[in-house]
């Protein structure tokens, strides 16, 4: 099942999509799966969700189309237009979006102060990782120390709707956080066949609470590095499981110019949790009304009436 992430580079124009194939065959028409749309961008406002299914680009049907096929129609000058049919529960739906550029600062980050009695009050760093792009690592590093100029004393890491990216990116996200242990082990049906570990070289914010938010719209890369700091017990997650993308996939190109996906490998946590079976499962589920941007986010710290409200203690407490 590989996913597409058009744009792993500094930013693209298209309509802010990561798109994958449906994980099981529910007897439901096939199509192609909407894994995360980018956070502003067109897509995202016009209300596609993750899980939604894209029936049609252009009045093309998706039925038998490839996961590049389908990136390279979806992409296009900046300005143009594109028209997706979407299966979204049982609505199917037209909906024109208009491609722009896609800014791809993977990081937004900023600091809450969360009131306490004296001189107790805390202050946390929230960072909100939208995809692993040749810019993460740096990104995360810059927002942590940005933070911590401004005595930030605990860390929230968001990786909800983060459909993953570079691979790489991802193991040098988990070196910042992790003093030493495993990251992930590739399997094939031989059993380990590759690890990636830390000696904590890398380490920047290997002690600060750290809590961190997952959901179905979190695949891959962003699994990863999730499992990694869960297993090493690093951080506490919270939100629902994950989408389940573990599968390592080489694309052979055919003299027919077409291509065959071949399953070569899969990833497991370092508590060897197949991640393309179930996923990572969080250790807490978040407030059903729990927002997804950076502002709100404060707000559910803040205010002991607020629905969302949770305090410093359940967010960093095992």
């Amino acid at each position: 099942m590989p996913s597409w992430q058009s744009g792993t580079q500094g930013a693209l124009t298209g309509v802010g999509l990561s798109i994958g194939y449906p994980t099981q065959f529910d007897g439901s028409p096939a199509g192609l799966v909407v894994i995360s749309a980018a956070p502003g961008g067109p897509a995202n406002r016009a209300g596609l969700l993750p899980g939604d299914v894209i029936l049609a680009i252009d009045d093309t049907s998706t039925e038998m189309m490839g996961i590049y096929d389908a990136a390279e129609r979806l992409q296009g000058p900046e300005g143009s237009s594109v028209e997706l049919t979407i299966r979204s529960g049982p609505e199917i739906k037209h909906v024109a979006l208009t491609r722009e550029k896609v800014s791809l600062n993977p990081v937004k980050s900023r600091l809450c102060q969360v009131p306490g009695s004296g001189r107790d009050s805390r202050r946390i760093g929230y960072i909100k990782l939208t995809s692993f792009n040749q810019n993460a690592s740096g990104a995360v590093k810059e927002a942590i120390d940005t933070l911590r100029s401004n005595s930030v004393n605990a860390f929230v890491l968001d990786l909800r709707d983060n459909s993953g990216g570079l691979f790489p990116e991802g193991i040098e996200i988990a070196k910042i956080w992790l003093d030493k242990g495993v990251i992930v082990y590739i399997c094939d049906s031989r059993g380990v066949r590759d690890i990636y570990d830390t000696d904590g070289s890398n380490a920047i914010a290997a002690s600060e609470p750290l809590a961190v938010l997952v959901n179905k719209g979190t695949a891959s890369a962003s699994e990863i590095l999730a499992g990694a700091l869960k297993d090493n017990k690093r951080a506490v997650l919270f939100g629902e499981p994950t989408y389940g993308k573990g599968k390592i996939q080489s694309v052979f190109e055919l003299s027919d110019g077409s291509g065959l996906a071949v399953t070569v490998a899969r990833y497991e946590t370092p508590a060897h949790t197949d991640i393309d079976k179930v996923g990572v499962i969080p250790d807490h589920p978040l407030p059903t009304t729990f927002p997804k941007d950076e502002e709100g986010f404060c707000s559910c710290l803040q205010d002991p009436a607020s629905t969302c409200y949770m305090n410093r203690v359940q967010l960093f407490a095992r």
